[in-house]
């Protein structure tokens, strides 16, 4: 009884702690519709200017193929003859914000030819382009590599295949839901797996080439289907799959 006291006495101050941090933004999906003044949709394949959203992806992105069902945002990925549908939302103009603590709980879909991910983009992206304008994956999974979660940053001096990256292997990544989470302040970009540390960025020098992130950043969330990292090959066989998140939210750090 004196040992669980004392872990009581110990877990309850950072209970408190998580509990009292300010809040910029939550959305627990639990309206029967997408809030539409915090979220817009992509629609399309990305042409003329960005055809397979730069990445060669194989999906047209539509409303339809995203909804609010039971409480979660879900993202579904379907194939109709020889055409691939799904979803993209995202913040843009709507929700940014500079330095805090995001954490979306979410639920993967399984296959080969699958690449969901939670991310951000550099708010300035249509006057600075990217990767001026930076990135920060919070989460990119791809179904052709099972239990694996990649957390990467791109910058001006390292994009693409960026060298700014961590592979993290967990078993049962495709079971239920899981937490992913990045703590971002002026100093560093800190990745959590369920709570877990798994990838922290702190350049020693910070400067416009590997550090554009003091500026403010908004939320992406999506399900494409090949491309350059989910593909090229695509497993016909496993659709529908959905790619579930339960909330997103956004506190102060």
């Amino acid at each position: 009884m004196k040992k669980l006291t004392s872990f009581i006495t110990i877990l309850l101050p950072f209970i408190i702690s998580c509990s009292e941090k300010e809040v910029i933004f939550e959305d627990h999906f639990s309206s029967q519709t997408l809030d539409e003044s915090s979220w817009n949709y992509d629609i399309g394949d990305g042409c003329p200017n960005l055809c397979g959203w730069g990445n060669n992806e194989r999906q047209l992105y539509t409303k339809e193929n995203v909804s609010v069902k039971n409480g979660n945002l879900v993202i579904t990925a379907t194939k109709k003859d020889t055409a691939y549908y799904s979803g993209k939302i995202h913040t843009k103009q709507k929700v940014a914000f500079q330095y805090g603590i995001v954490e979306v709980r979410a639920k993967l879909p399984l296959g080969s030819g699958l690449w969901p991910a939670i991310w951000m983009l550099g708010n300035d992206i249509d006057e600075n382009g990217w990767p001026n304008c930076g990135e920060i994956d919070i989460m990119e999974y791809v179904g052709k590599e099972p239990h694996t979660l990649y957390t990467s940053l791109h910058t001006p001096d390292s994009f693409g295949n960026t060298i700014n990256s961590k592979k993290t292997i967990k078993e049962n990544l495709e079971e239920g839901f899981h937490i992913y989470k990045t703590n971002w302040t002026k100093d560093e970009i800190s990745f959590y797996l369920d709570d877990e540390l798994v990838y922290t960025f702190s350049p020693e020098i910070k400067n416009i080439k590997n550090w554009p992130f003091n500026k403010p950043f908004y939320i992406v969330l999506n399900l494409a289907v090949g491309g350059n990292f989910g593909g090229p090959e695509v497993d016909d066989s496993i659709f529908p799959q959905k790619f579930i998140i339960d909330y997103v939210k956004v506190y102060k750090n």
